[in-house]
């Protein structure tokens, strides 16, 4: 039996670093031929300060234009604060909230405007709304493969703050390669190394990358056991941070790529993918 592989597929990532408003419409048009593709699970959108990411200030409307539409696709969207939970919460087509959590204080700090601390105390509210909801919480773990400020990475820093992630009650991490740093051999030291000493956790992979390198983090955190991966059509987005232009998002094609040469279960419709590939196209054309 074919192994089943988990793709998440973020239009969010692709679009918040965009600085020229795409139109709401368009907005929902695209996120319309994402859902019916197949994939687990869609990052949609987030419910943080328009100031900081204007793109996304239209969510609320996207979420009510999809209320009803026909998927078997889960809705995710990212929060950093108990205020942007609780509007996400008011929607129930929200099946979990994306948290961003970095083990660099420097990236915590820009990212969230809170340092670690802070953010710890943010999340512990968060899950006891998203419990009382009935909901569920990604732990998205930023520079989780090291960053470019000089602050301490190891393998046990990372695992000291995945043991205090799951004591919180996190069962779905997802390791973030945020300014595209992982290199094959520390991706397989840590999915191999927490895999086997946290069974009972989701792990994800949500790599950016240059495109020379995408196979091999693919390939390195499959083998060591990885089942769900974060991707953006054509590689659109990533972090503004990334010490170079060339480093994106993991292009979803790729993903859909090696795992169906992998025999893989993954879910992905091939002629409905093609059609959000191709409405991609016309989407990001006017901004790229």
């Amino acid at each position: 039996m074919a192994e089943q592989v988990k793709i998440i597929e973020c239009p969010r990532d692709a679009m918040q670093g965009i600085r020229t408003f795409i139109p709401t419409p368009d907005k929902i048009s695209y996120l319309k031929s994402l859902l019916l593709v197949g994939f687990d699970t869609i990052d949609i959108g987030s419910f943080v300060s328009p100031k900081s990411i204007p793109q996304m200030a239209d969510t609320a409307d996207v979420l009510n234009a999809i209320t009803g539409f026909p998927t078997q696709s889960k809705l995710l969207v990212i929060v950093a604060n108990l205020r942007g939970a609780e509007e996400a919460l008011s929607f129930s087509k929200v099946d979990y909230l994306g948290f961003p959590f970095s083990i660099s204080e420097n990236f915590q700090m820009r990212n969230t405007h809170k340092s670690i601390e802070e953010s710890v105390v943010v999340l512990s509210q968060i899950l006891k709304l998203t419990a009382q909801a009935g909901k569920k919480v990604v732990v998205y773990l930023s520079m989780g493969f090291g960053n470019p400020y000089g602050d301490t990475w190891s393998l046990e820093i990372v695992s000291e703050w995945i043991e205090k992630l799951t004591q919180m009650g996190i069962k779905i991490i997802s390791l973030s390669d945020t300014v595209g740093v992982a290199t094959p051999n520390s991706v397989t030291l840590l999915f191999k190394h927490l895999i086997a000493l946290y069974p009972d956790i989701e792990f994800g992979a949500h790599f950016h990358t240059r495109p020379s390198e995408w196979y091999d983090k693919i390939e390195a955190a499959y083998t060591a056991g990885c089942r769900r991966f974060d991707g953006a059509i054509m590689g659109i987005g990533g972090c503004p941070m990334a010490m170079d232009h060339l480093t994106g998002n993991m292009p979803t094609e790729k993903l859909v790529s090696f795992f169906t040469k992998a025999k893989a279960e993954i879910n992905v419709a091939p002629h409905r993918f093609e059609r959000a590939y191709n409405a991609a196209l016309e989407i990001f054309k006017p901004y790229k």
